[in-house]
């Protein structure tokens, strides 16, 4: 049988046998094609994302303790939670549905816009098309605001793509949404 002189640490040869080498490559394929399978935003991203949800009044009061109800296509039932505070939810290619509520207030209502992330894009440098589907599919390749302010009475669309560092984002009326 062939064999193949495998150099050591130290610089001496030892013997190997293509069968063992073979092995070797066939592992290291392995673990290269798993990697590929799973998409960039998979690997390095939550599949949660926090957000912080604020309610006001129409005259712009901060009101605390409403109860939020956070909705999309994942139908998790620990997405409800109290204003002024921040929660994890699971990330999706869907928009977030948010509905306040604080008696004797109308409803205030939300739509958090579901972007594509910085994971999306390093998919299509580092595994083409395979990990974009694969993040599209499975939400990890999209993001929330991180903050926004319900209006009691309103019902507001938030986009992400005016999130500034440190700031809520401001939210505009669902029907002027509509519109453009």
């Amino acid at each position: 049988m062939y064999r193949l002189l495998a150099l050591t640490a130290r610089g001496q040869g030892e013997p190997v046998s293509f069968a063992a080498w073979g092995s070797r490559i066939s592992s290291s394929l392995v673990v290269a094609s798993i990697s590929l399978l799973t998409g960039c935003a998979s690997i390095v991203m939550d599949s949660a994302h926090p957000i912080k949800v604020e309610t006001r009044t129409v005259d712009g009061q901060v009101v605390n303790g409403a109860t939020c109800t956070l909705t999309n296509d994942h139908d998790d039932p620990d997405m409800s939670m109290t204003s002024g505070d921040s929660i994890k939810v699971r990330r999706s290619r869907r928009n977030l549905e948010i509905t306040c509520r604080h008696p004797p207030d109308p409803d205030a209502k939300a739509t958090a816009i579901s972007r594509a992330n910085a994971g999306m894009f390093g998919n299509i440098l580092l595994t083409s098309t395979l990990g974009l589907i694969i993040d599209h599919y499975r939400g990890t390749g999209y993001t929330y605001p991180t903050w926004v302010q319900l209006v009691f009475g309103k019902d507001l669309v938030f986009d992400r793509r005016s999130e500034q560092s440190g700031q809520p984002v401001t939210g505009t009326e669902a029907v002027e949404e509509a519109k453009k």
